[in-house]
């Protein structure tokens, strides 16, 4: 799997594309953070002694799903620089817990591409695995965005 450094253009981005993001590592403050800024401020999150979460099956300083969501699209986000317009849909599966400390990488495949009927336009549906340090996936999701595609292409008309 390649690691991409810059951003996909539409040459790119033919189905069976695979590309692997750089890394970044969860931090309490992150964590502390998205919980006041989101309102997730429920104690599975937000208490630092293992004793007051006795209660849960998880153990360690779980972060929110919704979080490590944001962060595999900020992962992502460089590849889609200049050519994305439009998040369009997700479908999510929370695969296993993220803790602090965990550090986060994506792997995308591209599934589809299409061109819309409006030139310099195209639907882009990609897979996207979020992954540890450990290489066990936490989070893979669906992604459908749309996208430029050079200004002279469009789909065909539909036969009348």
């Amino acid at each position: 799997m390649k690691m991409m450094d810059r951003a996909l253009y539409w040459d790119d981005l033919a189905p069976g594309l695979r590309h692997r993001s750089g890394g970044r590592t969860i931090t309490e403050t992150d964590l502390v953070n998205f919980v006041n800024a989101s309102w997730l401020t429920e104690g599975l999150f937000t208490s630092v002694d293992d004793a007051e979460r006795a209660h849960s099956a998880l153990s360690g300083r779980v972060v929110p799903g919704a979080l490590v969501y944001a962060y595999a699209e900020g992962l992502a986000k460089r590849t889609m620089e200049g050519i994305g317009l439009a998040f369009l849909e997700a479908t999510l599966v929370m695969k296993a817990p993220t803790r602090v400390g965990d550090t986060l990488h994506v792997e995308c495949e591209v599934i589809e591409r299409r061109l819309t009927s409006k030139p310099g336009r195209a639907i882009l549906r990609s897979r996207i695995d979020v992954l540890n340090q450990e290489g066990t996936t936490v989070l893979s999701y669906t992604a459908v965005r749309l996208v430029r595609a050079p200004a002279e292409e469009a789909a065909p008309a539909a036969a009348a």
